[in-house]
C-alpha cells in the first residue's frame, strides 16, 4: 500500500536504489516542469558543481545519480530522478529531489506530485510513498519536493515542499553552486522604432542628443498652390519694421581727484597739462638763455606797494 505523506513527514527506505518520479497534469496554459537533484555533504551544500544534476548535466560523475527522459503516462507528464543509494559516497548525507517551472509560477502547475518507486522493480510496481507537492504563495518557479537523507546505516525520505521565486539558478546557489553570469545574454531584444498613423517606422530626431525639437508646425514646409490647382493661397502677412533701440548713453565720469589733472578732460591750448598743486610741471623746462642776451639782475626787487598794502 502506497505511503500518502504530509508535509513535513519521513518514511524510511527499505530498497537499496530508488526511483523519485515528478508527475503533473499538462495543459496549454501549464507551464513545463524540469527535476533536478543536489548532492549535499553534512554542511548541506555541494562538494563541487559536480553535484548538481539536471537536464544540462544529466549524470554525476559518479553514476549514482541520474535524470531520465520525460515520459508521458495516463496520469500525465513525468519526469525522473534516479538514486542508487548504496553506490552514494560517504560524503554524501542527503539528495535534494526539486523540480523547476519553465512559462510560469507552480501556481499554475495543477496535480503536481512525487512518487517514489523501488528502482529494482518493475513499472507496475506499488510505490513505496507518494507526497502532493503544492506552492505556498503562488509565485514559486522552483521548488524542493522532498530530499533522502541518511539516518545512521539507513535511508529516509522527508517530504518539503519549499519553494524558490527565483527559479533553479536561486534554488542552485542556495546550496553552493556557483552560476556564471554571462557578459551579454543571448536573444536580447533590440527596442523597436515607433511607428506612426501608417504603419512605417517614424525617424529619430537629428542633431545633438536632449535637443528640444523645432516649433515650426508641420505645414509650413508645404508648397504654395500654383494657379488652377483650385486651392487658395494665403495672403501673405506684411512685415512691421521694428524700431532700432535708442543709443544707451555713456555713464558719467566720475570727477577727478583735486589737484590732479581729469584723465579724460581737454588739456590746455599750450599742449602742456596743468599740473597738480605743489608739484613741479611735467612738461619740459626751457631752453637756456642764448649767449649774448642780457642776464637778469638777481638783486631785483619791485617797487614799494602802496599804502593799502603795507602793514
Amino acid at each position: 500500500m502506497t505511503h500518502e505523506m504530509l508535509k513535513g513527514s519521513n518514511v524510511p527506505l527499505d530498497a537499496a536504489a530508488v526511483r523519485a518520479v515528478l508527475c503533473w497534469t499538462p495543459g496549454p496554459e501549464v507551464p513545463d516542469v524540469d527535476a533536478s537533484a543536489l548532492l549535499l555533504g553534512p554542511d548541506g551544500r555541494v562538494r563541487s558543481d559536480e553535484d548538481f544534476v539536471f537536464y544540462n548535466q544529466p549524470r554525476h560523475p559518479s553514476g549514482a545519480v541520474r535524470r531520465l527522459a520525460k515520459k508521458r503516462v495516463e496520469e500525465g507528464l513525468t519526469d525522473t530522478v534516479e538514486t542508487d543509494l548504496a553506490g552514494l559516497e560517504p560524503s554524501v548525507e542527503q539528495v535534494v529531489i526539486a523540480a523547476s517551472s519553465d512559462g510560469g509560477t507552480f501556481a499554475h502547475v495543477p496535480d503536481l506530485r512525487i512518487v517514489l518507486y523501488d528502482a529494482a522493480a518493475g513499472d507496475g510496481a506499488e510505490a513505496l510513498a507518494s507526497f502532493h507537492v503544492r506552492p505556498e504563495t503562488g509565485e514559486e518557479t522552483a521548488m524542493i519536493c522532498g530530499e533522502l537523507y541518511r539516518r545512521g546505516e539507513a535511508w529516509k525520505f522527508r517530504a518539503v515542499a519549499q519553494g524558490y521565486p527565483t527559479g533553479l539558478i536561486g534554488l542552485a546557489t542556495a546550496f553552493g553552486i556557483s552560476v556564471e553570469e554571462e557578459a551579454a545574454e543571448e536573444g536580447s531584444e533590440v527596442p523597436e522604432q515607433s511607428a506612426g498613423a501608417s504603419g512605417e517606422p517614424v525617424a529619430e530626431p537629428s542633431g545633438p542628443a536632449g535637443a528640444a525639437p523645432s516649433a515650426v508646425p508641420d505645414d509650413a514646409t508645404q508648397a504654395i498652390p500654383g494657379p488652377g490647382s483650385g486651392a487658395t493661397a494665403a495672403p501673405a502677412v506684411p512685415s512691421v519694421p521694428v524700431p532700432a533701440a535708442p543709443p544707451v548713453p555713456p555713464p558719467p565720469t566720475a570727477p577727478p581727484a583735486y589737484g590732479y589733472p581729469h584723465a579724460g578732460a581737454p588739456q590746455p591750448a599750450y599742449g602742456y597739462p596743468q599740473p597738480a598743486y605743489g608739484y613741479p610741471h611735467a612738461a619740459p623746462q626751457p631752453a637756456a638763455a642764448a649767449a649774448g642776451s642780457p642776464v637778469p639782475d638777481p638783486y631785483f626787487q619791485l617797487p614799494p606797494m602802496g599804502p593799502q598794502f603795507q602793514r
